[in-house]
């Protein structure tokens, strides 16, 4: 009996982790400015109504926890380029190109916060040293008053 329940014990547990988990997603989608676009492959484009570059893919979600930040798609690969629709708002509508081919992204929903995403703005990485400058003056500062206190 013994035996067989170490047996039936390490079959559940191969079972278990040896499966392959991998998300598989409902939409292709990209992410640009914190907003998530739903890309409609049915929608084509003409070149006429294409506009400049407004941004490109940089990273891609993890497969297996579902998250992703800055410029995201889970479909297109990294480098492949937004832009905008003439006449069309980019708050609503941007368009992307792969493989020589246009498709529109319609604006679905907001991004969800990624930790990553305030690391990597500019803004945060500018304001860092800035504000270190700022406390080690502050520091400085006090330091010199009590020393003529």
């Amino acid at each position: 009996m013994r035996k067989k329940v170490t047996i039936l014990s390490l079959l559940l547990i191969f079972t278990v982790f040896s499966s392959v988990h991998a998300l598989s997603w409902a939409i292709n989608f990209v992410v640009w400015k914190g907003k998530v676009y739903e890309v409609k492959q049915a929608e084509p484009i003409k070149n006429n109504r294409i506009g400049h570059v407004i941004g490109e893919v940089k990273t891609k979600p993890d497969d297996m926890t579902g998250e992703y930040y800055g410029n995201a798609s889970n479909f297109y690969p990294i480098g492949t380029k937004y832009y905008e629709i003439k006449g069309v708002s980019t708050s609503h509508v941007i368009a992307i190109k792969h493989d020589n081919q246009w498709a529109k992204a319609i604006y679905v929903y907001k991004a969800p916060f990624h930790i990553m995403n305030l690391l990597t703005n500019p803004m945060f990485i500018v304001s860092i040293p800035l504000l270190a400058l700022i406390l080690i003056g502050f520091i400085f500062r006090v330091k010199k008053l009590r020393i003529h206190t």
